[in-house]
């Protein structure tokens, strides 16, 4: 049943791709250029190269192709001629639009969401992030079966494959039911497995690192844990949820590395991953982490926020880490820019944020290693007063 998945061998290394876009009303021309440049950035993830974009403006998408038989024809006719491997979508395409597409484009087509899962299921390391994206797979897969495939192949032949009447495509969608029972009780027995090893932890109070995906969450868990967490200038580079224990002087805590937030993460990563974003539910305090040097740092900012609110956990302590403060610098001032102004945007930077935080905010370059003793005693001084209101008769972590 695996080749199910495999089968569609969704990025080739070295893929020439085309992305598509589509201005509507709830997505304006910015946002979609914004949009299509972090969906070229999966791209390359996964191992292709983005080599044009195509955006479309219409009032909503087109029920058969998305963006329109006329842009469809467009991006056939700049495909034909060249070795165009892949055009990806930015937004989730239906089955039959998958169908429709293909036919005129005459190659590969896959959406955000299947771009994402396919990232996923390269870096699944450990047998629950396994688990997990091959879940979200098989529900990604179930609505479009009937669109993308005429026959899939059976578990096995002979007796009890297919019940009396049922049709070739609901013999499909009973196999593809059957797998997703299956995940979901191997999921539960291992998160039963992983929530009996949290409540071994023993009375710590817990840290956790969250962020949009390639802020340098693991770079900082490796400063702060002098650990060696697997860290890469590439989108969900970390899957697994890494817990370390680390002591700043004689006080304790855990410190937990979580999978990075992306804007219209597909909802079915989101349901399998509840286990991995259970160590953000039960974290007592929260470092979001920013990349002040993108230019939609305050956006990704928003899109970590809205995850946290959906997880409920949006009442916890939180310290917000604005991190590549040295990129950001070099993005934003001229060369011959005089020290005192520099000084003075840096210092409104900082107090706006300061204002808007009530001063739970860190200004810091994990790779310059600039500004991490701040960091360490802001957190320091934060677990020690969780420590002082949960245990005020224990003084050994205080």
């Amino acid at each position: 049943m695996k080749e199910l998945l495999d089968k569609k061998n969704i990025i080739q290394k070295e893929e020439k791709a085309v992305l598509v876009g589509l201005v509507h009303k709830l997505q304006t021309e910015e946002q979609v250029t914004e949009y299509l440049n972090e969906l070229a950035f999966l791209a390359e993830t996964a191992g292709a190269k983005a080599v044009k974009r195509f955006a479309q403006k219409l009032p909503h998408p087109d029920s058969r192709t998305f963006v329109g038989k006329g842009k469809l024809e467009e991006i056939k006719n700049y495909i034909e001629g060249r070795d165009i491997n892949i055009v990806i979508f930015d937004d989730e395409l239906s089955g039959s639009q998958i169908t429709n597409i293909e036919k005129v484009l005459e190659v590969k087509t896959i959406d955000r969401s299947d771009l994402i899962l396919d990232i996923f299921a390269r870096r699944a390391k450990t047998a629950q992030a396994k688990t997990q994206v091959e879940l979200a797979q098989y529900q990604y897969l179930m609505p479009r079966l009937r669109g993308m495939w005429k026959h899939l192949e059976r578990l096995g032949g002979g007796i009890g494959t297919r019940g009396p009447g049922e049709t070739e495509i609901e013999t499909d969608r009973r196999i593809v039911r059957e797998k997703i029972a299956l995940l979901r009780k191997r999921l539960s027995e291992i998160d039963k497995q992983a929530s009996t090893q949290r409540k071994d932890r023993g009375e710590f109070i817990r840290v956790a690192l969250v962020g949009y995906t390639n802020v340098g969450k693991s770079t900082i868990m490796n400063l702060l844990a002098k650990s060696e967490v697997f860290a890469e200038n590439k989108l969900f580079a970390t899957l697994d949820t890494t817990t370390r224990k680390v002591v700043f002087e004689t006080t304790p805590f855990l410190l937990s590395d979580t999978v990075g937030f992306i804007r219209k993460l597909p909802h079915h990563l989101v349901e399998s991953f509840k286990s991995t974003l259970d160590e953000v539910r039960e974290a007592d305090i929260l470092l979001h982490v920013a990349d002040t040097s993108h230019v939609q740092y305050e956006d990704q900012i928003g899109v970590v926020n809205k995850t946290l609110q959906e997880l409920n956990v949006i009442d916890k302590p939180v310290i917000t880490i604005f991190n590549k403060m040295d990129q950001y610098e070099k993005n934003t001032f001229d060369p011959w820019l005089e020290e005192e102004v520099r000084s003075e945007i840096l210092v409104d930077l900082k107090e706006r944020w300061e204002n808007q935080l009530q001063g739970n905010c860190v200004f810091i370059s994990a790779t310059e290693r600039t500004n991490i003793e701040e960091l360490r005693n802001t957190i320091l001084n934060k677990v020690k007063e969780l420590y002082a209101i949960r245990y005020p008769y224990r003084t050994g972590f205080l």
